[in-house]
């Protein structure tokens, strides 16, 4: 498996790559081989402190969140919070999942209330790959005319 180790965090230009934020192990092992088969570089963020700087540190293409992460709730969930706090700007960086137990997936009301970009239920994981590129598909094709207005408008 190609799991970078926390001390190796360099990137290349151009690569994919994805933060697995997922601290339960078994859940774990089937999300970090189906990023490595879509050509992420997948780091594993297993502490809050460990995520939040790496968070700071790097614009991942993929923020994969439990929503347990540390024994916490959506609502006391300190990756998800953090990602609502970020400035609009900062947050379009990241396409965030969100793993749960709790909402069906592709549930977009679900993604909405909990300000993230695709919601993926535990039991659909060994999916993850068709609907996550279902997902950032439908995402850059909603987004395109905003990127482009944008990328035109800082160049003037």
């Amino acid at each position: 498996m190609n799991i970078e180790s926390e001390h190796d965090l360099g990137f290349d230009t151009g690569d994919n790559t994805a933060l697995v934020c997922v601290d339960h192990q078994q859940l774990q092992k089937m999300v970090a081989p189906q990023l490595i088969d879509m050509n992420f570089k997948v780091h594993l963020g297993l502490h809050e402190d460990d995520v939040l700087l790496k968070l700071r540190t790097y614009a991942y293409d993929v923020v994969v969140i439990y929503e347990n992460f540390k024994g916490s709730t959506p609502a006391t969930n300190p990756i998800l919070n953090e990602m609502k706090r970020r400035p609009g700007a900062q947050r379009r960086e990241h396409f965030v999942v969100l793993l749960t137990h709790r909402f069906t997936t592709n549930d977009a009301m679900s993604a909405f209330v909990q300000s993230v970009d695709l919601v993926l239920n535990v039991a659909d994981l060994a999916n993850l790959k068709p609907v996550l590129r279902r997902g950032m598909a439908q995402h850059r094709e909603i987004y395109q005319a905003f990127h482009s207005t944008l990328k035109s408008v800082q160049a003037i």
